[in-house]
């Protein structure tokens, strides 16, 4: 039997809508938010973190933001996964997020076209 949808998934479609088409995934207890095959958002927790690159994460941390950290077994200290979450200031504007999560995409994008042509994600359309 299919698990039922998530409202925290559900608002995260709606407030993200302007983005573009955008998918979420279940995947190792959170989700990822995915478009045109990349993987530019995490959910944790009922916060959105973003794939950030340099400028991104500069600016996510000038607004007080925090990146996403994985925790392994036995582990303190966690891991940097590269993403950032959304300012608190955007959960409540659709335009704010979009803005972000327009920022997320091509940081993204960015990331898969430096991997080798083998890795990189196929994109429809």
């Amino acid at each position: 039997m299919p698990k039922p949808p998530d409202p925290f998934h559900e608002f995260v479609l709606e407030l993200l809508a302007g983005a573009g088409p955008i998918l979420i995934r279940r995947m190792f207890g959170g989700a990822g938010v995915f478009t045109g095959g990349l993987m530019f958002a995490l959910l944790a927790d009922d916060q959105i973190y973003l794939k950030a690159d340099e400028s991104l994460r500069a600016d996510l941390t000038a607004e007080g933001c925090l990146p996403f950290l994985y925790f392994r077994a036995g582990d303190s200290k966690g891991v940097d996964l590269g993403y950032v979450a959304l300012p608190s200031s955007a959960m409540d504007d659709a335009d704010e997020a979009v803005a972000w999560a327009r920022r997320a995409i091509r940081a993204a994008q960015a990331a898969d076209a430096k991997k080798p042509a083998k890795q990189r994600r196929s994109r429809p359309g």
